[in-house]
């Protein structure tokens, strides 16, 4: 059989990324500060779209209806308001391990500039030049780099990106442990790996890393400066807080000169690499969606509302373009005012989806976190994203757009969505396994509790935790959850409070 070119004719399915589909999975990312930006753009763009404004009536009817349901809790709840902010409290990001001023001074470091360096300015004037435009933001930044990266198909790899950049500390750091990301994601560990260690290398320099040292390690190493006196010298910045430069100088194996000289190649570098933006990581948190507890037949349940406040409605001004249809002169403006008209209308349609798929996703979490809303933190249960997808019958990358940036107002405060996927702990009895948050607001309740002279080792905190709450955990974990939260060991928290006494 002779080989040679030839035509051949298929008929194949597949998913085309069309303009209005790109346009609904950005609505339904977008948080609603994003979005009222979003709408606004469009309005300057589309004269057939018009936006009703929420009556103030309505709005301030739902923040009153919220205040009143926060005393309607005290009947279902033991703890009392100062109790939960300390939780509250206890689960935000740990402090950064370590001490920028004991590198950097206010008059040493400036923090606007390009890439991963800024300029050396004794002045304290700020330049606007050096600034990155207020029209993008870190985000979207970060976003495009992801896409041009890993490409529009390979949507595991894009989910889990989105995951990262969402995770991310106002300076730009990524703490969360991998193998809690991986387990809130549902995907392996080596996979987060993978992705983490592409995006490690965006623009600006120094993004995700985990911690100090690594930052400055990635930008020496853009700059072919990572050497190995350098490398040491990154590896001991401690000992740079102490003034310990006598044995920074053996350790490095350098001269006093040449100290000096990498001192000043790393007050070149930027040590919170977000900062570049002026886009806010952490933003003004509106609720999303407002849940008031509500007696039933059945016992205590929960009313479910999206905020009319952040929910701008988008309409077509239908009446308006019946009147220009009857001026168009020609074709091309006949194609012009049509083409308005069904940007408008399939922008209204998306809109409603949008407020739809919150509802939705928002309902089935409230209903698996029932426990968490009615008792507290204690009765967080570990849950991933494919536990809400199955039964919602959406896919996993649109739970996570739906829950990120997205804030949800309780009687117990305010929560962003994605706050309640969480890694998990296996009982010892084969039961419910207990989720990392709750164990961690199980921990800083010992400590507090714990006996000033005779405070609690990490050992038997974990003794306790089997013991006592069935939690099958070990020692290092402990150790682990302390950390994020915070809190010293057992040694340096019996100085601290020995101190106070």
């Amino acid at each position: 059989m002779a080989i040679g070119p030839k035509l051949d004719l298929r008929q194949t399915q597949g998913l085309v990324m069309t303009p209005q589909l790109q346009q609904a999975i950005k609505l339904l990312q977008l948080s609603n500060l994003e979005l009222a930006e979003y709408l606004k753009e469009e309005l300057e763009k589309n004269p057939l779209l018009e936006i009703e404004d929420s009556s103030n009536q309505e709005a301030e009817g739902a923040e009153k209806e919220f205040v009143e349901s926060q005393n309607q809790l005290d009947k279902i709840q033991e703890m009392d308001q100062k109790k939960r902010k300390e939780e509250e409290k206890g689960v935000k990001e740990a402090p950064l391990d370590a001490d920028y001023d004991n590198i950097w001074t206010g008059n040493e470091f400036s923090d606007v500039g390009k890439g991963g360096s800024s300029d050396f300015s004794g002045s304290d004037d700020f330049s606007y030049e050096k600034t990155l435009s207020d029209e993008k933001s870190l985000r979207d930044h970060l976003q495009e780099q992801l896409l041009l990266t890993f490409g529009h198909e390979d949507e595991d790899s894009i989910a889990i990106g989105m995951a990262l950049i969402d995770r991310l500390s106002p300076a730009g750091y990524l703490r969360e442990a991998i193998d809690e990301i991986a387990f809130s994601l549902g995907v392996k560990e080596e996979k987060v790996d993978v992705v983490l260690a592409k995006m490690k290398g965006f623009d600006p320099t120094g993004i995700f890393a985990r911690d100090l040292n690594e930052c400055l390690a990635l930008q020496l190493q853009e700059k072919n400066r990572f050497d190995p006196a350098m490398e040491k010298l990154v590896e001991n910045l401690d000992m740079l807080g102490n003034h310990e430069h006598e044995k920074l100088m053996k350790i490095c194996g350098v001269d006093l000169e040449d100290l000096r000289d990498m001192l000043k190649e790393l007050k070149a570098l930027n040590p919170k690499p977000a900062s570049l933006f002026d886009d806010l990581i952490v933003q003004t948190a509106i609720a999303d969606v407002i849940i008031r507890p509500q007696k039933t037949d059945m016992g205590m349940g929960w009313i479910i509302e999206l905020n009319p406040a952040t929910l701008p409605k988008a309409l077509v001004n239908k009446r308006y373009y019946d009147e220009i249809c009857e001026y168009a002169h020609n074709e091309k403006e006949k194609s012009y005012v049509d083409e308005q008209f069904a940007n408008a209308s399939w922008l209204v349609r998306a809109m409603d989806q949008r407020a739809q798929t919150i509802m939705k996703v928002a309902s089935e979490i409230i209903r698996q976190q029932d426990a968490f809303f009615a008792y507290g933190l204690e009765y967080l249960k570990p849950m991933v994203l494919k536990d809400i997808a199955e039964k919602i019958e959406m896919h996993e990358s649109t739970v996570s757009r739906v829950t990120t940036g997205k804030y949800i107002g309780t009687p117990r405060g305010l929560f962003e969505l994605k706050f309640f996927f969480t890694s998990g702990v296996s009982s010892q009895d084969g039961g419910m396994a207990h989720s990392s948050e709750a164990i961690k607001a199980r921990i800083k309740k010992l400590i507090d509790e714990e006996d000033p002279k005779k405070p609690l080792s990490d050992e038997s905190i974990a003794q306790t935790l089997q013991d006592e709450d069935k939690i099958d955990i070990a020692r290092r974990t402990v150790a682990k959850y302390r950390e994020a939260l915070g809190l010293s060991s057992s040694s340096k928290r019996k100085r601290e409070k020995a101190s106070i006494l």
